[in-house]
C-alpha cells in the first residue's frame, strides 16, 4: 500500500499530488492547500448494514454475538468418539494409557493420597458437625463417580476444610448436630451442591464467577482458616465451645470456659500439631523426604491411636465406634427444608469453581493437555449427586491432596480410583480401629491443613502493588471474621462487584501526543516528550462505551477541550480547539444509548465550530455506528484509519482558518526516535520508517516524518 507522508520540498509535493494509488486517496482540502494522501478507511456497505438490520436476520446475529453459533456449529461437527470423550472424559486417557510407564506413578500416587484422604476425612467430618463415618462415606463413592466423569487427572476430591464450615454453619442453625435432621439436611445439600454444578456446567456459566476478585477470595479463605482453627481449639483445650463462625463469640467462648481447661488433650494436640508441621515442612522441602508430607495425618493417627490404646486417659476424647462396611443405598430426604439451603448451594458451588476448577486447569497445564472448566463443573456436580445417594456430604477438590497426588507423578485418573479402593478397604477392614482415635488428633490435622490457606503474603503483595486491592482483602476479610461467612462473601463480592462497575463507569482516557520523528501518537503524561498541536485535541478511550461510562466520556471531553497544555503544542498558533480527534482503536464496543449521547455531543460541538474525527473503529463499531446513520452525520471524510491521517488533515484546516504559520522545529526536534535508536545500534544514517506502517521514506528527506504536511501560506 502507498503512503505519502509530508515534505519540506515543493517540487516533491507536486510529484506526489500527480501520483496515483489505488489504496491511497487525497483527501478534500480547503482551496488553497494541497491534497493530502491518507490511508482509505473501508466502511460497511450499504446492504451489509440492511441486511444486518433486518428482523430476518436479527435473531442469528444476535445467536452470533452470544456465541451460540459457534456451539450449534460445533455440535454439529462432533464424530461419535468426541461424543464419549464428551460424556466419559476418562475414555480420553483410558485410550492412550501407557501401563509400563504410567501403572507404577498412578499407583505410588493413588496409595500416598488414599493413606492421606482417610484421617482427613474423619476429621473434616468433625468440622462439619457429622460422624467421622460420614467424611469416609464422602470420600469412597465420589471419587469414583468423579474418576468417570472428572476431566482433570490430578485433581484429587473429597471433603475440605472450607466447605466443611459451611455445612457446619448453615446446619448449626437449623438443627442440633446430634439430630437424625442435621445429617439428613447436609446429605440433601449435596444433592443440591451437585444440581447446580451440573446445571451450571451444561450451560456453560462458569464465567459468572470470574467476576470475583482475587482478593476476595483470599480474604475469605485466610479469615475462614482462622474461624476453623478456633473451632477446632475445644478439643485441644478439653472442653466444649460454642459453634459459630464470628470470630468473638468464639473468643468469648474459649475465654469464659478456661476454668475447666485440661492438660492432657492440649499436650497431646499441641505434640501432634508438631509432628504433622515438621513432616510437613519436611515433605515441601526435601524431594527425597516427599512423601512425608503426605504420611503426616497418618502417622498421627497411628502413634494418637497406639497411645489411647496403651495408655487408656480417661481426660482425652476418643471418635468413638464407626459403623462398618460400605455404604447403603439411600434417597436423600427432607425436601421440604431446601429452600433454607439454596444460599449455602449457591456459596459451596462458588467454591467449587473458584478452587477445584482453578487447581484443575493450574495442574491439566502443568502435565500439558486441555481441559474444559464447564465439563470439569458438570463432572463435580455428578460427583455430588452420586454421592448423596450413598449417605455423602458435600465433596470439592482439594488443594492440599490435588498437590501431593500432583507431586508423586499421577498421570492419570487411575490414581483416583486407587484413591477410592484404599478408602473402601478402611471402610470394609479398618473401622473397629478407628474407634480409640483421640478427637485433639483429628483436630491437629484440621489445623495443620487449614494453616496453608492463611494468605498473609497475598496480603503484603496486594500493600505493595495495589492498594485498592489491598483494601479489597481487608474488607472481605475483616467482615468474615466479624459478621460470619455469608455476610463476608456477600459484602466482599459486593465491593468487588462495586470495583468493577466503577472502573467500567469512569474508564481510562487518555490525550495523545506525537512522539518525535515518528507517525506514533500515545499519552502525554506517559510520554511527556510527546508533542500536541494547536487547534487540535487527540484523545484515546480505553473502554467499550455504553451507558454507563458516555457521561463521563463527555465530560473529560469537554475538560480536554480547555486544559490542552499549550506549552508542547505546535503548528499553528490558534487560541482554541477545532477539532476533536477520537482514537477509537480501544473501543470493542459500544450501544445505543452511548451512539445517541455521541450525536448529541457532535451537535453541540457542532454549535461552537469545533468537528469531531473518528480514527480507526473496529467493524463492529463502525457497522454500529453506520446503522445509527452517525457515519452520515459527522462526515465519512472525518473517519480515519490512522490518527496521523486525521492530524494531518485537521492540521491543513486549521492553517486555512487562521492563516497562521507553523513553529519551525528545532535542532533537537529533528533528532528523532529512530536516529538516537539507530546511532545506539551503530546504524546512523539509514533511512527513517513510518513506525505504524512499516513503510520507508525517503533517504534524502530525513525531515519527512517530522511533522505532517502543512505548507506555510504565502
Amino acid at each position: 500500500m502507498e503512503i505519502t507522508y509530508a515534505s519540506s520540498s515543493l517540487r516533491e509535493i507536486s510529484t506526489i499530488t500527480t501520483s496515483s494509488s489505488s489504496s491511497s486517496i487525497p483527501h478534500a482540502m480547503p482551496s488553497g492547500s494541497r491534497p493530502v494522501k491518507i490511508i482509505p478507511l473501508q466502511h460497511p456497505s450499504s446492504s451489509a448494514s440492511s441486511s444486518s438490520a433486518s428482523a430476518t436476520s436479527c435473531f442469528p446475529t444476535f445467536l452470533e454475538n452470544i456465541g451460540f453459533d459457534k456451539w450449534i456449529n460445533k455440535i454439529k461437527s462432533m464424530t461419535f468418539i468426541d461424543w464419549i470423550d464428551a460424556l466419559l472424559p476418562c475414555s480420553r486417557w483410558i485410550r492412550t494409557y501407557k501401563w509400563r510407564q504410567y501403572f507404577q506413578v498412578d499407583l505410588m500416587a493413588g496409595v500416598t493420597v488414599g493413606i492421606m484422604l482417610v484421617p482427613q476425612s474423619m476429621s473434616y467430618a468433625k468440622l462439619a458437625g457429622l460422624h467421622p463415618i460420614y467424611g469416609l462415606y464422602s470420600g469412597f463413592v465420589p471419587i469414583f463417580v468423579y474418576a468417570i466423569f472428572g476431566s482433570s487427572r490430578q485433581l484429587a476430591i473429597g471433603p475440605v476444610a472450607l466447605v466443611s464450615l459451611l455445612v457446619s454453619n448453615v446446619l448449626s442453625g437449623i438443627a442440633d448436630s446430634s439430630d437424625e435432621l442435621y445429617t439428613e439436611l447436609a446429605i440433601l445439600l449435596a444433592f443440591m451442591v451437585g444440581v447446580l454444578e451440573c446445571i451450571m456446567g451444561l450451560l456453560r456459566l462458569g464465567w459468572i464467577i470470574r467476576f470475583i476478585s482475587h482478593s476476595v477470595i483470599s480474604g475469605f479463605t485466610t479469615a475462614s482458616a482462622i474461624v476453623i482453627g478456633l473451632s477446632q481449639i475445644k478439643y485441644f483445650l478439653g472442653y466444649s465451645i460454642v459453634r459459630s463462625s464470628k470470630i468473638i463469640p468464639l473468643i468469648e467462648s474459649i475465654i469464659s470456659g478456661a476454668d475447666k481447661f485440661s492438660w492432657p488433650p492440649f499436650v497431646m494436640g499441641s505434640i501432634m500439631l508438631a509432628i504433622l508441621l515438621t513432616m510437613k515442612h519436611l515433605g515441601k522441602s526435601n524431594k527425597h523426604l516427599r512423601f512425608m508430607r503426605a504420611a503426616g495425618p497418618l502417622t498421627a493417627v497411628v502413634l494418637g491411636t497406639a497411645f489411647a490404646k496403651i495408655a487408656h486417659p480417661a481426660s482425652i476424647s476418643l471418635v468413638g465406634d464407626i459403623p462398618q462396611g460400605l455404604p447403603a443405598f439411600m434417597i436423600p430426604k427432607k425436601f421440604g427444608l431446601a429452600k433454607s439451603l439454596i444460599p449455602t448451594a449457591f456459596l459451596i458451588t462458588g467454591v467449587a469453581i473458584l478452587e477445584s476448577v482453578g487447581i484443575a486447569k493450574a495442574l491439566a497445564a502443568k502435565n500439558g493437555y486441555e481441559l474444559n472448566s464447564n465439563q470439569e463443573l458438570f463432572g463435580l456436580g455428578v460427583a455430588n449427586i452420586m454421592g448423596s445417594f450413598f449417605q455423602a456430604y458435600p465433596t470439592t477438590g482439594s488443594f492440599s491432596r490435588s498437590a501431593v497426588n500432583h507431586e508423586s507423578g499421577a498421570k492419570t485418573g487411575l490414581s483416583g480410583l486407587i484413591m477410592g479402593l484404599i478408602m473402601g478397604c478402611a471402610l470394609l477392614f479398618m473401622t473397629p480401629l478407628f474407634k480409640f482415635i483421640p478427637q485433639c488428633t483429628l483436630a491437629a490435622i484440621v489445623i495443620s491443613a487449614v494453616m496453608g490457606l492463611v494468605d498473609y503474603e497475598e496480603a503484603i503483595f496486594l500493600w505493595r502493588v495495589d492498594k485498592k486491592d489491598f483494601l479489597l482483602w481487608t474488607i472481605t476479610f475483616c467482615t468474615t471474621l466479624l459478621c460470619g461467612i455469608e455476610i463476608g462473601v456477600l459484602v466482599g463480592v459486593g465491593v468487588s462487584l462495586a470495583f468493577v462497575i466503577h472502573e467500567s463507569a469512569n474508564p481510562h482516557m487518555a490525550v495523545l501526543g506525537r512522539l518525535p520523528g515518528t507517525t506514533v501518537y500515545r499519552n502525554t503524561k506517559q510520554y511527556p516528550e510527546a508533542y500536541t498541536y494547536h487547534g487540535i485535541v487527540v484523545v484515546r478511550i480505553d473502554a467499550p462505551i455504553y451507558f454507563a461510562n458516555i457521561s463521563y466520556i463527555k465530560e473529560r471531553l469537554q475538560e480536554y477541550e480547555f486544559e490542552v497544555d499549550k506549552s508542547t503544542s505546535r503548528g499553528p498558533e490558534v487560541e482554541r480547539i477545532y477539532f476533536v480527534i477520537l482514537e477509537m482503536a480501544p473501543v470493542t464496543y459500544i450501544d445505543s444509548s452511548a451512539v445517541q449521547a455521541l450525536k448529541d455531543l457532535y451537535h453541540e460541538y457542532k454549535s461552537r465550530d469545533i468537528q469531531i474525527a473518528i480514527a480507526n473503529p473496529n467493524r463492529e463499531v463502525l457497522l454500529s455506528l453506520s446503522k445509527a446513520e452517525l457515519v452520515e452525520l459527522v462526515g465519512k471524510e472525518w473517519y480515519f484509519v490512522r490518527v496521523h491521517d486525521a492530524v494531518q488533515v485537521c492540521l491543513q484546516h486549521v492553517q486555512s482558518l487562521e492563516g497562521t504559520t507553523p513553529k519551525s522545529a528545532t535542532s533537537d526536534d529533528r533528532a528523532t526516535f529512530s536516529q538516537r535508536f539507530s546511532r545506539q545500534r551503530g546504524e546512523g544514517g539509514s533511512s527513517s520508517v513510518d513506525e505504524e506502517s512499516g513503510v520507508p521514506s525517503d533517504p534524502k528527506n530525513t525531515d519527512s516524518l517530522s511533522e505532517p504536511l502543512l505548507i506555510p501560506k504565502p
